[in-house]
């Protein structure tokens, strides 16, 4: 990878994770830390993020871009989403929490029998010829840049609901187990997700072990599943264990 590219994908990792530490930046990228280092120095230089001690900030520019968020770890989210779409039986009621990994989830829906609830409006575009799927869109306040309905007409639809499954998405898992999320915006609707499903399965590639987020979406034992990769950190894998979530590896 060129030095350009890498440089472009710390940004575009710390827009979606709005932080990142030296130390998970390099293995992400495959790099040695010091080269790491050089480049956020650089990028802070360029004002294109900002440089804090043991890693950086993105700059406060607003969300990132859906489709650029999209096409970060897309190989990893397409794994996840197509081994928790293999968890739903024909028949069965689903609902999808905004983000990226669970539109891929919906492309791995296509031509089921099953009833599809989302506040993504990504998963809206994606499946609203399929006549196979009953879709139910939640209300709400449309969040444009990253395609999604937020605010209480929200929280109040999914309190009139109960479905089979809930992906859930993450802006990371601490170390304990807790799973958290930078927006705080969208906390309440994704804690109203988890009131309203029998089984809510979280959806983390790897760079989500730790990952980064200001607001408690909920507890371990609040999770029946966590559908991740073999690379997720060892450590809270074994803590979501003991808190009686299933990992399941894609």
């Amino acid at each position: 990878m060129l030095p350009k590219q890498r440089q472009d994908e710390i940004v575009r990792a710390l827009r979606v994770d709005k932080a990142g530490g030296v130390k998970v930046l390099a293995a992400r990228l495959g790099v040695s830390e010091a080269t790491i280092r050089r480049d956020l120095e650089q990028l802070h230089d360029e004002g294109r993020l900002t440089r804090v001690y043991g890693g950086a900030l993105a700059v406060d520019g607003g969300d990132e871009p859906f489709a650029d968020v999209n096409a970060v770890h897309a190989a990893e989210k397409d794994r996840i989403a197509r081994r928790a779409a293999e968890l739903v039986q024909d028949g069965e009621s689903v609902l999808l929490d905004i983000g990226t990994t669970a539109l891929r989830v919906a492309q791995h829906l296509h031509g089921r029998s099953l009833t599809v609830v989302t506040s993504n409006l990504a998963v809206l575009e994606e499946l609203q010829n399929d006549e196979s799927i009953e879709l139910i869109i939640l209300g709400g306040f449309v969040r444009r840049s990253y395609r999604s309905l937020v605010g209480y007409l929200t929280e109040e639809s999914l309190r009139q609901i109960h479905v089979d499954w809930l992906f859930l998405g993450t802006s990371g898992v601490r170390p304990d187990g807790r799973v958290m999320d930078s927006t705080m915006i969208e906390v309440p609707v994704k804690r109203a997700m988890i009131q309203a499903a029998d089984r809510v399965v979280l959806l983390a590639d790897a760079t989500k072990f730790p990952g980064h987020g200001v607001a408690r979406v909920c507890e371990p034992a609040e999770l029946h599943m966590v559908v991740t990769e073999p690379g997720a950190d060892p450590a809270t894998r074994a803590q979501l264990t003991e808190a009686g979530a299933q990992v399941v590896l894609a």
